[in-house]
């Protein structure tokens, strides 16, 4: 079977991680209940008149594809494939705020036109003039690892050669209190957080956009091999060891051959013991966090996933993501596994290129 390759990695999200220098300025944020992401000046990169008609989610995935297509040297994709778990959801709002103001009449039709789930690609597409496949999963928190299979699967069918996968989620006002009083978000009286060991339900709430640009060459960007991904809506607490092992034997190694695991810690103590139940078994292995640096949000994984690529590139791992003291010489394999309050549970396997 074909390789399939990361050429390209760019990611907008709570850090400067568009700053080529950003390992050095990671820093953990605890003690708030949303985090906003760190935003471009977008009239570097978008017309002003475009700004204006633009929400959140849109101007953020426009930057954060440019900078994945420039760093490939690709001007046009094959495809382009969008994850995103709540889409366009400022626009959603608006259109809905108008319904009521309006007492459904008179009502103009942008903010529903442009609240759809598939404006982020349809806007990229648009911006590229790229007139190949075009498709939005919306899988919760396993969007993106949906986009990236069907990408890997266009490329090792022949349909594509190079395809640009993304992931992208906003916050907004309204949906931020309603998580706040379904208890999604942390209560103010139990901040801070300690993401490792925490003994209250809730997170951290967190936004971000990040691209990728998925080749079947394999180039002097390339970060890293995509060798394998696999997802399960559901899983019981004492199947999670066997669901990973399972998953490596496929892919014939074991867990020895894991030089780093990625684990989705989101401060949720009810539904962290899922990771707590793996880090046993990997206890050879660098162990490392994130969502402490991204928050918790539907693509989180996207920030998971750049920081893999960066890690496999560089062959350096951030002090900030460490759990334990295991340091490798030289990292090889990484393995990344999330969920979101315990459902779609995804593994994905990346290989140093």
């Amino acid at each position: 079977m074909r390789a399939v390759y990361i050429n390209s990695a760019a990611c907008i999200s709570v850090q400067d991680t568009l700053n080529e220098n950003f390992f050095d300025t990671l820093k953990a944020a605890n003690s708030v209940q949303v985090l906003k992401a760190i935003e471009p000046n977008y009239k570097e990169f978008i017309p002003p008149a475009m700004i204006r008609r633009m929400s959140k989610t849109v101007k953020m995935s426009s930057v954060a594809s440019h900078f994945a297509l420039k760093e490939a040297e690709i001007e046009k994709p094959d495809a382009i494939i969008v994850g995103t778990g709540m889409g366009c959801s400022q626009d959603s709002e608006k259109f809905l705020k108008n319904v009521i103001d309006n007492q459904e009449e008179f009502l103009t039709p942008t903010f529903f036109i442009q609240s759809t789930h598939n404006t982020v690609s349809g806007q990229i597409a648009l911006g590229l003039q790229c007139h190949g496949y075009n498709f939005t999963y919306v899988n919760c928190s396993s969007s993106l690892e949906f986009s990236m299979l069907d990408a890997k699967l266009q490329i090792l069918d022949g349909e594509s050669e190079n395809v640009l996968v993304g992931s992208t989620d906003e916050q907004t006002d309204r949906t931020m209190e309603l998580y706040k009083l379904n208890h999604s978000i942390k209560k103010e009286e139990n901040l801070p957080v300690d993401y490792l060991n925490s003994i209250t339900e809730g997170v951290i709430w967190g936004e971000g956009s990040s691209f990728f640009v998925l080749g079947k060459e394999k180039t002097e960007n390339s970060y890293a091999q995509l060798k394998d991904i696999q997802i399960i809506n559901t899983l019981e607490l004492d199947e999670t060891q066997q669901f990973i092992e399972d998953f490596l034997a496929k892919n014939n190694l074991t867990n020895q051959d894991i030089d780093a695991l990625i684990l989705g810690f989101s401060g949720d103590s009810k539904t962290d013991v899922y990771y707590k139940n793996v880090i046993p078994v990997f206890e050879n292995s660098s162990l490392l966090y994130y969502k402490h640096l991204s928050g918790e949000f539907n693509t989180a994984s996207g920030f998971s996933t750049f920081m893999a690529c960066q890690i496999l590139k560089n062959q350096e791992i951030p002090e900030a993501m460490m759990i334990n003291e295991v340091k490798k010489e030289s990292i090889k394999n990484i393995l990344l596994y999330n969920h979101l309050k315990g459902k779609d549970h995804s593994l994905v396997l990346l290989e140093r290129a």
